[in-house]
């Protein structure tokens, strides 16, 4: 198992080269500059590209990048009064990571629980409802469901703030993240709880389920410690994914809540072609991206032994 981690390691760090290099030069077939105001002449808009190195060789402004991603330098922001690239990620990741975390908290505790139920309830009412809530889950985009939770929740009750940082006489901090997490958790309930029902189906009905329950043990000990536990490993490899994209931040939700996170930093920086702030988010998400992928298959072999005793394979 260490010699398979240490091989997904290397894989890691080979993937993220790829990115950084394949970002870098796609990022430069943008259209226009970063310097396209209409109030810059022609001199002006030289010299800047000569302050920032835009006016290098592309093989060079390569180079230049590629060390100083090594050394965790991500560039210099065009646009936000020359602030370094990562000092602003730092400040935008923080609210992205917590949404990203409420929301796959809840969103995986509550889409079990209905895969449970709907498994063991299988063919009844519970079973259907379940189903339909996560069909409709799937179905709905995030940014129709924020817009509802706004109407209903916020607009018509004044339950929660509408948006960001507006904590409506409430002494909770964070009351105004309870909406957006709502909103992102939705898709995580739906798809976790199809993957637990169908696996949990399929896991009741083999032959150590029967073995265990002729053994006598307890209907509690039979789901949570054989069946639960063999299905857990597809509902995990689809949460990979899913976790990766809740803790980087939802571009449409974010912009729904005007929540200051990683998405409205990418948007932003896209419409005024911020080459370096968008190269670092990229990097960013695709470094997070590869490490949940890591974690997943780490993960796998501690649910199940089989496949530690297989050298990972």
């Amino acid at each position: 198992m260490f010699r398979y981690i240490m091989k997904r390691i290397m894989y890691m760090f080979i993937t993220l080269f790829v990115v950084i290099s394949v970002t870098f030069f796609l990022i430069r077939l943008l259209p226009g500059t970063p310097f396209n105001e209409q109030k810059l002449n022609a001199e002006q808009i030289a010299r800047l590209e000569a302050e920032y190195g835009l006016d290098d060789p592309v093989p060079v402004q390569y180079v230049r990048y590629l060390t100083g991603v090594f050394q965790g330098k991500l560039g210099t922001s065009f646009k936000q009064a020359n602030q370094k690239v990562e000092d602003i990620i730092k400040i935008r990741i923080a609210p992205s990571a917590m949404l990203g975390a409420q929301s796959l908290v809840f969103g995986a505790t509550v889409g079990l629980i209905l895969g449970i139920i709907a498994a063991l309830k299988r063919n009844t009412i519970w079973d259907y409802l379940c189903t339909v809530l996560s069909v409709l889950g799937v179905s709905v985009p995030a940014f129709v469901i924020a817009a509802l939770l706004q109407l209903y929740l916020a607009t018509k009750l004044e339950f929660l703030p509408i948006t960001w940082g507006v904590p409506l006489g409430s002494d909770f901090r964070y009351v105004w993240t309870i909406l957006p997490s709502l909103a992102l958790s939705v898709f995580t309930i739906s798809t976790v709880a199809r993957f637990t029902r169908t696996e949990l189906v399929e896991v009741l009905n083999a032959d150590y389920i029967v073995t265990a329950k002729a053994k006598g043990l307890s209907k509690a000990t039979v789901i949570l410690k054989h069946a639960l536990r063999n299905a857990l490993i597809p509902v995990i490899t689809v949460l990979g994914p899913l976790a990766a994209g809740l803790l980087t931040g939802s571009l449409v939700v974010e912009k729904v809540f005007a929540v200051p996170g990683m998405g409205d930093l990418l948007v932003n920086a896209i419409n005024t072609n911020d080459l370096f702030i968008i190269s670092g988010v990229a990097i960013v998400y695709s470094a997070f991206y590869i490490s949940v992928i890591l974690i997943v298959d780490v993960l796998y072999g501690i649910i199940d032994p089989r496949i530690r005793l297989a050298g990972g394979n």
